[in-house]
């Protein structure tokens, strides 16, 4: 186990039991990035060391979805020099929202704190091209996916591989056990 699960498991944020994640699947393992983020100190040095593994372009701005890529896109933003946005659900569908704009050719790192199926970055990455600029890549401090889902470079700082099951052939659900949703996305759907 490398230094950043230390610092989860320290921080309580490495939680055990039957979990609904973001993307729709269940997990009896859940990362709550926020028990380690709501420390500045751990949020700023994490994302530093991010940065310092980067090997790709440097970014002219930074975004990442809302809820959970928030504080993770500021302190990326504030170790590149760079502005940093974050994308909001309306109706469902991410929109940029008070007075964010990204402009055409501007070079763009989505950020995340945790990444399983992608999909939320996925989203985030189609609002920014959809506008004509270019994401250089992820970056996440947790990768919980075997392989990179996305069509652009991906960096995370640790990997953790716990199981995770389609609702339908969860082994946690078929015992009794109710999926507890502690993530951003009510209504996520499996992908």
């Amino acid at each position: 186990m490398g230094k950043t699960l230390d610092l989860f498991r320290e921080c309580g944020a490495l939680l055990e039991g039957h979990f609904q994640l973001s993307s729709g699947l269940h997990s009896p393992s859940y990362l709550q990035c926020a028990r380690v983020l709501m420390y500045p100190w751990h949020a700023e040095s994490l994302c530093r060391e991010l940065v310092a593994q980067w090997k790709g372009p440097a970014p002219d701005l930074v975004i990442g979805p809302a809820l959970g890529g928030v504080t993770v896109a500021y302190e990326l933003a504030r170790a590149f020099r760079v502005p940093g946005f974050f994308a909001e659900r309306v109706d469902g569908e991410f929109h940029l929202r008070r007075g964010f704009a990204i402009e055409p050719g501007q070079k763009v790192i989505v950020a995340e704190d945790v990444v399983t199926t992608g999909g939320s970055a996925e989203e985030v990455i189609k609002l920014v091209t959809k506008v004509g600029a270019k994401v250089v890549g992820v970056l996440s401090l947790i990768r919980r996916a075997e392989k990179n889902p996305f069509s652009v470079p991906y960096l995370a700082l640790e990997s953790v591989m716990p199981p995770v099951y389609r609702p339908e052939d969860c082994p946690l659900c078929r015992s009794g056990s109710p999926a507890v949703k502690p993530g951003s996305r009510p209504k996520a759907t499996p992908q």
